[in-house]
């Protein structure tokens, strides 16, 4: 492959990067409560009688893949696991952003792509799953995220469980809503209300389009260690992948499902390939790595492929591959310590998607572990 030209001095990594947000301990706890709070409640909440994920519990569909590590790639770049060019096992989970069930079209176009990808030569920074030897990334349609700090993060666990209520009212549940997030529901001095937050989540959705999963770019949002560096993450279709891909424009007004269609018919059609990237942080001051509201430029710093993630043609129809998209558990921090997410808003993600996951295993009666490989888990296509 030919190197990027870079005409800039990657930021360097170090433990304290990131300095550690006041009262974090107390907000996480308040983040947790919730988030149990809600996982118990969906179990009737939900109507389906089973305890859903308080983020992205409509799955649109498992899909098994390969996760290709390219050789070639500048030093830069191939750091940690991506300096071990080869082919691991991988599987997919598309899923919507919200802890809700519904059709598309209530719970909108915002949505996510889960890679967990296997046979990575490294522990993972999680004390009880060091040696399975799996790797996950978590990404939605999106660069930036419309929360910055733990104490945020529990008023949009709250937005997030008391949606229904608000489009239920209309507009006016929509006014209290940007209120409530704005404020923290009333309980925040005008100078920290979160506009700056309110912004990047207007931007996010009018961003997210209603196309086929397979057409859209996903974005890791928050910052990560890049061994000796730091990054954010994008998987983006090929061009010629991407040009192939027959049911593009999706119309969600007149049937409850879109994605999971259009995703599920393109895959049984043809096979679909991925760039991996990485974009390396070029100034901390332009791009911030604990203000997930800014989107890091381009022009600053481009993203560069370091992998390829290849899906053959399969069938993911049917709910036996829903039921195993579900019983799958997804952290950014089921990582080599070389690649661990940095900031506040990442650690809160640390705890809440081990507890959340846990307790929701627990509430359906399933086994909670870690899949040896994809075979486990899906047949191989072919």
């Amino acid at each position: 492959m030919t190197p990027p030209e870079t005409n800039f001095t990657p930021v360097r990594y170090s433990p304290g990067l990131v300095p550690p947000e006041p009262d974090f301990d107390r907000h996480l706890q308040q983040c947790v409560e919730v988030v149990e709070d809600f996982e118990r409640g969906s179990v009737a909440g939900e109507g389906e009688n089973r305890a859903v994920r308080f983020a992205h519990a409509k799955a649109y569909g498992l899909v098994r893949g390969t996760f290709e590590i390219l050789d070639g790639v500048p030093p830069e770049y191939a750091q940690g696991v991506y300096g071990r060019p080869g082919p691991h096992d991988a599987l997919v989970r598309y899923s919507n952003g919200l802890s809700h069930l519904g059709a598309d079209r209530m719970l909108g176009n915002v949505v996510g792509m889960a890679t967990k990808v296997f046979g990575v030569d490294s522990t993972t920074t999680l004390p009880d799953e060091a040696v399975s030897r799996t790797m996950d990334f978590n990404m939605i349609n999106g660069p930036i995220f419309f929360c910055n700090t733990a104490a945020h993060y529990t008023f949009l666990s709250k937005l997030f469980v008391d949606l229904p209520k608000y489009r239920l009212d209309g507009r006016r549940g929509n006014h209290q809503m940007y209120y409530d997030w704005v404020t923290g529901y009333g309980t925040l001095s005008p100078e920290e209300w979160a506009w700056d937050e309110l912004g990047a989540m207007l931007r996010l959705g009018a961003r997210a389009r209603w196309q086929n999963l397979l057409l859209s770019s996903f974005f890791s949002m928050g910052a990560v260690r890049h061994g000796d560096h730091v990054a954010k993450l994008r998987i983006r279709p090929t061009d010629a992948s991407s040009a192939g891909v027959q049911v593009r424009d999706l119309d969600p007004t007149g049937r409850d499902e879109v994605f999971r269609p259009a995703l599920v018919g393109e895959l049984a059609r043809s096979e679909q390939e991925f760039d991996f990237q990485v974009q390396l942080c070029a100034s901390l001051e332009t791009m911030p790595v604990d203000d997930l509201t800014v989107e890091w430029e381009e022009h600053e710093s481009p993203f560069v492929t370091v992998a390829r993630l290849r899906f053959p043609r399969q069938d993911i129809g049917g709910e036996h591959n829903l039921a195993a998209a579900d019983a799958l558990s997804f952290t950014p921090w089921r990582c080599p310590p070389e690649h661990v997410p940095l900031g506040s808003i990442q650690t809160v993600r640390k705890e809440v998607y081990r507890r959340s996951s846990v307790l929701r295993h627990e509430l359906n009666g399933q086994h909670r572990a870690e899949p040896a490989s994809a075979a486990d888990v899906l047949p191989d296509p072919s």
